[in-house]
């Protein structure tokens, strides 16, 4: 007999941009963001018995996040993914969870004349702030922030040799490569019991996020790399070290393969080791390497 074992619906890729304007000043700040909210509850009627009910028409779901950026801030995300789930479970008695997903775009304020410029931004790269928040009726906020999309590249400071070879290793050693990757890292906090903890936490969150970005950074350029895996657990060590109120850092790193380019078929011409200046950058496939860390 067939059993519907887990269920959650809602509504995905919400778009939404949020101005705020200082009178004063006349300086405005852009947020977009794209929002997707799940939610978990009392619904199995709905797929068993055609019962539309106990459906939060996921249509009222965007609406909601409108209403809900326009009544309460959007920074830092982590603030307003747990205000928006909060709400979702608040309201809807037969709605014990709720999932908001929150990726928020880059506008970096333009500087015009060696001044930054009052309301003129620029998109300078794909990396993402991104937050989901885990509103669940009496087991508090459960809250990951993450940074994705940041691509980043050294020419040298990379080697990867001892690992295990056998008759399907073809792979050669190496104690010098280019090392990239596009960085995907997240950062899970310590249950907020209430929306007050998490409005009480909020001057964390953006310190966090600089935090964890600038030790990403620092030590991708300067740790003398052995693997991948070497480095980004000493990445995941420092976040946990830098915020005590995070309870697990996790990485996932692929590698974005350069390789030489023998050339000496062309006149002897060394391109090869240490003569190595040309490089053919690969898409597919790539390593894959991935870690959580926990206290």
């Amino acid at each position: 007999m067939a059993k519907l074992s887990a269920a959650q619906y809602g509504k995905d890729n919400i778009r939404v941009c949020k101005v705020h304007r200082n009178e004063q000043t006349g300086v405005q700040d852009v947020v977009e963001m794209t929002v997707c909210v799940l939610l978990k509850g009392d619904i199995e009627t709905s797929y068993t018995q055609a019962d539309n009910s106990v459906v939060v028409a996921t249509d009222t779901m965007k609406q909601t996040t409108y209403i809900m950026a326009k009544q309460h801030p959007v920074t830092p995300p982590e603030l307003f993914g747990s205000i928006l789930a909060t709400h979702f479970v608040d309201t809807y008695q037969h709605i014990h969870s709720a999932q908001v997903k929150i990726v928020t775009h880059r506008w970096t304020r333009m500087t015009i004349d060696g001044k930054p410029h009052p309301h003129s931004f620029l998109r300078d790269g794909a990396e993402t702030r991104n937050v989901e928040a885990i509103a669940s009726e009496g087991k508090g906020i459960d809250v990951r922030s993450a940074i994705a999309g940041l691509l980043v590249l050294k020419s040298t400071g990379s080697a990867f040799y001892g690992f295990l070879r056998d008759e399907y290793t073809a792979l050669p050693e190496t104690n010098d490569r280019i090392l990239s990757t596009e960085v995907d890292a997240g950062w899970r906090w310590d249950i907020f019991e209430s929306l007050k903890d998490v409005e009480a936490a909020v001057p964390k969150f953006d310190e966090a996020w600089r935090s964890a970005r600038e030790i990403t950074l620092s030590t991708f350029a300067k740790d003398e790399s052995a693997s991948v895996q070497n480095t980004m657990y000493k990445m995941c060590e420092q976040i946990l070290a830098a915020e005590p109120k995070v309870k697990a850092v996790d990485y996932s790193l692929p590698n974005k393969h350069y390789f030489e380019i023998d050339l000496s078929w062309h006149k002897g011409l060394k391109n090869t080791g240490k003569d190595a200046e040309v490089y053919a950058p690969q898409s597919n496939p790539n390593g894959l390497i991935q870690c959580t860390v926990t206290r």
